[in-house]
């Protein structure tokens, strides 16, 4: 039987979600004999298509929204905008009290990471030895709650799981498919540093860097910080990615980034919070209730809304109403 495994595509952690969850199966449940991988990204609309679930298999959602679909088997989320509706949620605690889902659907918003909440599942409530993964799990939590040192080492990327999170974020697709589909094979046995030596993923470090000190150079030209609040329209220069913590290598005393840039297929207002910022955490705004109120999500400290291509005027609408109102709760 074949296991799918939905994940949150250009993504690190949900690139480490999707393999470490393949692990826990097949250590742990055993009902599969292969697993194949889809990746899914935020987007105007809806984010689920039926046929995307095997029809005849088992089918895992993590480090994404809830889907309410009976073909979903198993779900795995941390994000606190994890519910795309009301019924979405209701069916969701439903399942819980009853009893009927409380082996395979998993939701706490207070985890850093979800590769670390899927480990903690698997070893607490299945018996899963996930100490060969700690390197995974510790990784995954850093760069998912943005736990570095600094806003140097984030930028300046010497740590191979800093590498492999760009080409995860920004590569583009190899032989028709995601890059992370590539990874997440390799990620549920090798040490960080044996993926980033593979000849596939050499291939596209050069480039990707290249891009990376491109991007430096654009945000530098076009970002400002007014009032603690950093922003910066790139639209007119299309990226699949660009490295969140710039905006604060840039201007470290900023508190909050809103950033705008296009892609392939969305029109994206980035929102965050400074890491490294001095201020008292109750004295921060919630900025996955901030990026909902436009139909996004994502934690308390970052988040994102997606916007169709052609709704650009719309999304940079959005941006100077953010950008006010976080200047406002100084």
């Amino acid at each position: 039987m074949n296991c799918r495994v939905l994940y949150h595509d250009k993504c690190f952690d949900g690139a480490c979600s999707a393999a470490l969850f393949t692990r826990f199966h097949r250590e742990c449940v055993r009902t599969a004999n292969r697993y194949d991988y889809h990746g899914l990204v935020h987007r105007a609309g809806a984010l689920y298509d039926e046929s995307w679930f095997d029809a005849q298999g088992e089918n895992a959602i993590v480090d994404f929204k809830y889907s309410a679909s009976p073909r979903v088997t198993w779900w795995f989320d941390h994000h606190l905008s994890a519910f795309m509706t009301p019924k979405d949620e209701e069916t969701f605690r439903r399942g819980q009290s009853d009893g009927s889902q409380t082996m395979r659907q998993f939701f706490d918003p207070t985890y850093t990471s979800c590769t670390s909440w899927i480990a903690h599942i698997a070893s607490t409530k299945f018996g899963m030895d996930v100490a060969p993964l700690n390197e995974l799990i510790h990784w995954a939590d850093i760069v998912d709650g943005a736990k570095y040192e600094s806003a140097k080492a984030a930028v300046e990327m010497a740590e191979p799981a800093m590498k492999l999170t760009m080409i995860i974020e920004s590569a583009p697709e190899v032989d028709g498919e995601s890059v992370s589909m590539k990874f997440i094979p390799l990620l549920t046995e090798m040490p960080l540093q044996q993926v980033l030596e593979q000849p596939f993923v050499q291939e596209l470090l050069g480039p990707l860097m290249e891009r990376h000190l491109a991007a430096l150079e654009l945000i530098r030209a076009r970002a400002v910080c007014d009032d603690g609040v950093i922003s910066f329209d790139i639209t007119d220069q299309p990226t699949e990615g660009y490295n969140k913590f710039i905006p604060y290598y840039l201007f470290p005393q900023g508190t909050y980034n809103v950033g705008l840039s296009k892609s392939s297929f969305r029109t994206k207002v980035s929102v965050g919070t400074n890491p490294w910022t001095t201020r008292r955490a109750c004295e921060l705004a919630n900025i996955a209730a901030i990026c909902e109120r436009y139909g996004g999500g994502g934690h308390a400290r970052v988040g994102a809304i997606s916007f169709p291509v052609e709704r650009e005027e719309e999304a940079r609408a959005a941006v100077r109403e953010i950008v006010a109102e976080l200047k406002s709760s100084f």
